[in-house]
């Protein structure tokens, strides 16, 4: 059954190719999809509706903001004791505390934490013996939001490639964009000048002085002043994760990341 909130258009041409184009709200923000198959209206439906349930089911799993999300409960209870997690869940931040690392502490989902400071992440523990995450200091919470609409995209194209669905333009909020295959007029997707055929392109940055939401790790301050950061990557967790850190990084860790992740294409 198509869900209420999706509403779409479909067009078929009488080569049988079908352009079904699909928006809803869903993790806070507007989600347009693009569909180019041969497969039927029904067909394309489901497999809209097929994504609009997985992301629900990450709103419910990891949606900071949500007081009954898994992520919540967890920041609610891990500083009295060690909690158990869904694999998921436990997944997603065991990839964060690894890139926590892996981008010189440029990325760090602790930062809305009390009392914030640099080495406030490594008092969250992990332990892959019971899948439980523990916090060894009171105030301490984390936030997914930085990574959830990249490792999103990632969920989608598993979605699209076991329906079979070389073709698709997926976009949340224009800053979280999946490029499959090719556009029905040409090759590859072109997004504000630049190509995708496979790939994801992630954003972060403030697109007005008044618009700030990125806290820098070095500091613990609000980013200050418009600007941004894309990375084009055939991963969305990882272009998110990137994004992120590079926008909030300083000058001279910013260069060092740049260097160390030159395999992808970063517009900074």
């Amino acid at each position: 059954m198509m869900q209420t909130a999706i509403q779409y258009l479909y067009r078929s041409s009488h080569d049988g190719d079908v352009l079904l184009y699909a928006w809803f709200v869903s993790m806070h923000t507007r989600v347009d999809i693009v569909l180019y198959s041969r497969k039927t209206e029904r067909e394309l439906l489901s497999v809209i509706n097929c994504i609009y349930d997985a992301l629900c089911r990450l709103e419910k799993t990891a949606n900071f903001y949500a007081s009954d999300s898994e992520l919540s409960l967890l920041n609610q209870r891990a500083s009295v004791a060690p909690v158990v997690l869904s694999e998921e869940l436990y997944s997603m931040i065991a990839v964060c505390l690894e890139y926590n690392r892996k981008t010189l502490g440029c990325f760090d989902v602790t930062t809305h934490s009390e009392n914030y400071n640099q080495t406030t992440i490594h008092c969250v523990h992990l332990s892959a013996k019971d899948r439980s995450v523990y916090f060894s200091q009171q105030g301490v919470v984390i936030n997914l939001s930085g990574f959830l609409k990249g490792y999103a995209l990632d969920i989608i194209r598993g979605i699209l490639n076991e329906a079979m669905i070389k073709n698709a333009l997926i976009n949340m909020g224009n800053s979280s964009v999946l490029a499959l295959g090719n556009h029905p007029a040409g090759l590859g997707w072109k997004i504000n000048d630049i190509l995708l055929y496979n790939e994801c392109l992630t954003t972060s940055g403030n697109d007005s002085p008044c618009r700030r939401h990125i806290v820098s790790p070095q500091d613990g301050k609000l980013v200050e002043g418009v600007g941004q950061v894309a990375v084009v990557t055939d991963n969305g967790a990882i272009g998110e994760i990137l994004s992120t850190a590079l926008f909030a990084a300083n000058n001279g860790l910013r260069k060092i990341l740049q260097g160390v992740y030159s395999q992808y294409r970063l517009y900074i």
